[in-house]
């Protein structure tokens, strides 16, 4: 499997993480999720769900307002709750 645009593929032979990343800038935030093949079972069904993150997470980061060219607090703390709840 390649790495796509915002998530990246981790698989090391002697690492104990195999699975995607999903990192996402936005007017200065970074917000960042793994998505671990062993919890989700398998590398398809983790890329399937970080995919759906992946898409509800610019959802609600490309609708927000902007305060001073940043991301609100509130919006911030909605799209941190999205990814802790990704599964």
């Amino acid at each position: 499997m390649k790495s796509k645009k915002n998530l990246t593929r981790f698989t090391y032979e002697t690492a104990a993480f195999e699975g995607w990343r999903l990192c996402l800038s936005r007017a200065g935030t970074t917000f960042t999720r793994y998505f671990p093949d062993k919890k989700f079972g398998g590398g398809k069904k983790s890329l399937a769900v970080a995919e759906k993150a992946l898409a509800d997470l610019k959802a609600v980061i490309d609708g927000a307002k902007r305060v001073d060219g940043k991301l609100a607090p509130a919006t911030i703390k909605k799209a941190e709750k999205l990814l802790a709840e990704a599964v």
